[in-house]
């Protein structure tokens, strides 16, 4: 990374020595190797090998008696489910022996010295990090990103086929923001974030059945308020420790906002959001 921003001089264009981003790292199977060890595999390997069982006993009965074809194309459905469901887990895991295998696709310029980047819209962000991505393709990887004018039926209509056609390849989704950082409407600050994801990655979440009629009636009143509040509260304490920590202010004081972030992760919150 740091190869990257020499060669596009940018200590000398921000006038900094240092930098704070935002950025994804993948795989996240490297940062979760236990939980797939002890959530998403076992699932997997067991529902896949009990709903193999099923069917197999069940076209034998049918082949016998007759009358379990109803049975055996609901249990069917059930292992392809099962098939969609480690297929979706499996494309975010990939082996991890070093940092060459790692990828960091940033998204974020949050500070330099001169001060905090919340001022800038998205797009400005998104253009000036693919700078860094552009010399470096072995681990820095730029961030696909779409601008929509929410006012042009065309234009939302192309970025929806494009979601569509980013889950359908696997990918996990789009996260929609404003262009601006900060935005206020009538009920105070605007979500600064919504993440949009696809059909099959959901299945991580909800468990490999969630598209089953019944699954989705359960999940559709889950509140979101909790999680909104929660959302928005983080974002405004973030912003306040970064610009806490640019205006040189004493390290408690930056302190005092990390820790009431990570207060407020600990808060319950339903899992399913």
């Amino acid at each position: 990374v740091k190869e990257s921003l020499d060669s596009q001089e940018w200590w000398d264009r921000f006038e900094t020595d240092w930098l704070c981003l935002d950025t994804e790292i993948m795989p996240w199977s490297a940062k979760a190797q236990a939980l797939l060890q002890s959530q998403y595999a076992p699932v997997g390997a067991s529902g896949k090998a009990s709903l193999e069982k099923v069917c197999e006993a069940l076209e034998m009965a049918g082949q016998r008696d007759g009358g379990s074809e109803e049975l055996l194309a609901r249990y069917k459905d059930r292992k392809s489910m099962i098939e969609d469901y480690i297929s979706a887990y499996q494309r975010y895991c990939w082996t991890v022996d070093g940092i060459d295998d790692l990828r960091i696709a940033p998204f974020h310029l949050l500070a330099t010295e001169k001060g905090v980047h919340s001022d800038k819209p998205h797009d400005w962000h998104m253009t000036v990090l693919s700078d860094i991505c552009q010399d470096d393709d072995r681990i820095l990887t730029p961030t696909p990103h779409k601008t929509v004018d929410l006012m042009d039926p065309e234009e939302e209509e192309k970025a929806i086929q494009w979601w569509k056609d980013i889950t359908g390849e696997g990918k996990e989704g789009m996260v929609v923001k404003p262009m601006d950082w900060l935005v206020r409407g009538k009920r105070g600050l605007v979500q600064p974030a919504i993440k949009c994801r696809g059909r099959e990655y959901l299945r991580i979440i909800y468990g490999p059945e969630y598209t089953l009629p019944d699954h989705l009636e359960r999940l559709r009143p889950r509140g979101l308020s909790v999680k909104r509040s929660l959302a928005l509260r983080e974002f405004a304490l973030g912003l306040e420790a970064l610009h806490r920590f640019v205006d040189r202010e004493p390290l408690y004081r930056v302190h005092e906002c990390v820790f009431g972030v990570l207060a407020l992760e600990s808060e319950p919150v339903d899992p399913r959001l």
